[in-house]
């Protein structure tokens, strides 16, 4: 992982379901789904920004999409519980 890698959580909320399509497939290229509308990555700045840019193209009046990005001390308290997906690690796979 490069350090220029952020752990980002991305969400959005979007009334239009094609548009809703349109944005889950952009997301879901660069990050991976743990929820409906809920992605999880680890994203340089420069991606998040294309990435972002992309997304806004998309959003109607009243839609929006919320970036998160926890630093590495914030990260020892994330967790998950049952059966989500794993919060991608510095290793580059994930163990199940």
């Amino acid at each position: 992982m490069s350090r220029s890698q952020k752990l980002r959580v991305l969400c959005y909320d979007v009334s239009c379901n094609k548009k809703r399509r349109r944005i889950s497939k952009a997301l879901e290229e660069v990050a991976s789904r743990v929820q409906f509308s809920v992605f999880e990555a680890r994203l340089s700045d420069t991606v998040l920004r294309r990435v972002v840019k992309q997304v806004e193209g998309l959003l109607y009046r009243g839609d929006n999409l919320r970036v998160y990005t926890i630093g590495r001390p914030g990260e020892r308290y994330c967790e998950v519980y049952g059966s989500g997906v794993p919060i991608e690690n510095n290793t580059g796979c994930w163990l199940l």
